[in-house]
């Protein structure tokens, strides 16, 4: 689980500098200033997710189910959340009607918070 953990840091860390780079240059002349905010919003939760994972892969042992939980909820929620925004960003631009996605972003972002709790009661019970 440690090494997944640190795969998944290092790409979601790679593929948010990417799309960072293709919002600020190819997005910017076709999408509204609203959708393009929205995007960057999962770029950057993205990044934030990259570093979480790559800071607990490093200070977990995960031998605990809820060391791994940590890990897990952090890595399905940021695909959920991110991924939902950025499909939502561009549905206009795609001609499609994606609306039905807008319930997994909130359940994306909550396994995130999720996660970082789980990691505040880690660090209170093992006296971090």
């Amino acid at each position: 689980m440690k090494t997944i953990t640190l795969v998944f840091g290092a790409v979601y860390g790679m593929v948010s500098v990417i799309l960072g780079a293709f919002g600020a240059h190819a997005l910017k002349k076709i999408l509204a200033v609203e959708r393009l905010e929205s995007f960057e919003t999962g770029v950057r939760y993205q990044m934030y997710a990259a570093f979480f994972l790559l800071i607990i892969g490093y200070i977990l042992k995960f031998e605990t189910s809820a060391e791994r939980w940590t890990s897990i909820l952090m890595i399905a929620g940021t695909l959920l959340f991110s991924v939902s925004i950025y499909f939502l960003s561009m549905q206009d631009y795609l001609g499609m009607n994606l609306k039905f996605l807008g319930p997994i972003t909130p359940i994306g972002g909550l396994m995130m918070i999720l996660s970082w709790g789980m990691l505040i009661l880690y660090f209170v019970k093992n006296k971090i």
